[in-house]
């Protein structure tokens, strides 16, 4: 999907995944419940002894009799928690990208540094989500990004009901928050299961965030002239984002850089779809293109004519956006430093 087709995806859910009826006797209440303890653990940071209380960014307080240690995660927010020290079981959402002729799997963009030969995958691809497996793993609690208010990413809307009955849900805000407020926010969660966020490295790696940050600003206030494109393509239209929602562009205006504004968004709020003929309806000069699995990168952009009649692409300023970025400081940071060293080599072309 691309970039700008949340909002898009969130009103197809009714189209996608589907889900046989399943007998769920033994599952607990939804989220707020607590979960019988069952099964062995995975590997993760040491958790307090005690009842667990969480409260997400739906403003529910999310209980257990003791930490939970089976995590089943969206595969974005399974690799943040990675990064802070703790570890899931299981996770949902775009995983690995498997070559046709070799079945060979290669994590995806948004699997960060998962092993992804060690987690249980209970669904790849958008609507997928395997409730048999997910009962198999014995989950003490299930956690997924919030684009929309209430709206579990990647949990589907036909199965969400039989899902979180299974075990308790958290979900954090993926957008209407500027990014060190969404790590933030990803630190505390790990903090609350059991990880050490105070490490030598996680702090190098705040550090390593805030030096990149400090540099966009200074980039930007540089080359105020440099107006940036946020876009994403697919094979029949080009969209372009509003700076206002992503959690990146929110920071991004707060450094100063000067982001391209769609006019005519989408009922979301979220994203502009151009013709491809009317590729050229925003001037930029440099454009940051959607990375994700599923959108069109500069190889195949190459049979489109007018993205290569685009400045910013015969300049040769276009650069990779991680659209769903994995909410860690040391995945983070070097989003920011790319961003930066764009800016700082920039030419104004448009």
């Amino acid at each position: 999907m691309p970039s700008t087709a949340r909002a898009t995806s969130l009103t197809r859910r009714g189209l996608l995944a589907a889900g046989g009826a399943l007998g769920l006797g033994a599952a607990l209440a939804a989220c707020g419940s607590e979960k019988k303890d069952g099964g062995s653990a995975a590997p993760s940071a040491s958790a307090k002894s005690g009842p667990w209380e969480f409260k997400d960014d739906r403003g529910l307080a999310v209980k257990a009799k003791s930490t939970p240690k089976r995590i089943v995660a969206f595969t974005g927010m399974a690799a943040a928690l990675h990064d802070f020290g703790i570890e899931a079981v299981g996770v949902f959402g775009p995983t690995y990208v498997e070559d046709p002729k070799t079945k060979e799997r290669k994590p995806d963009v948004q699997a960060g540094d998962l092993d992804i030969n060690k987690v249980a995958v209970i669904g790849n691809v958008w609507g997928e989500f395997k409730i048999e497996e997910y009962l198999k793993l014995n989950p003490e609690v299930l956690i997924t990004d919030m684009w929309e208010k209430n709206d579990l990413w990647y949990v589907p809307a036909e199965q969400k009901d039989k899902i979180l009955k299974i075990a308790p849900s958290v979900a954090l805000w993926a957008s209407d928050l500027s990014m060190p407020a969404v790590l933030q926010r990803h630190a505390d969660l790990a903090a609350s299961l059991g990880a050490d966020v105070q490490t030598a490295q996680i702090k190098a790696d705040k550090a390593r965030f805030e030096a990149a940050a400090e540099r966009v600003r200074k980039a930007a206030k540089a080359k105020k002239d440099i107006k940036v494109l946020i876009g994403s393509g697919s094979p029949d239209l080009f969209y372009v984002s509003t700076p206002a929602r992503p959690t990146d562009t929110l920071f991004f205006k707060e450094l100063g850089v000067n982001l391209v504004v769609p006019t005519k968004l989408d009922q979301g709020g979220w994203f502009e779809g151009l013709s491809w003929e009317n590729v050229d309806k925003y001037q930029a000069d440099v454009i940051m293109l959607d990375n994700r699995t599923g959108t069109l990168q500069p190889e195949q952009l190459k049979a489109k004519p007018t993205w290569g009649a685009l400045a910013a692409v015969k300049a040769g300023q276009v650069i990779p956006r991680v659209t769903e970025p994995v909410y860690s400081y040391a995945k983070c940071a070097p989003l920011l430093e790319d961003l930066a060293k764009a800016l700082e080599n920039a030419k104004k072309v448009s």
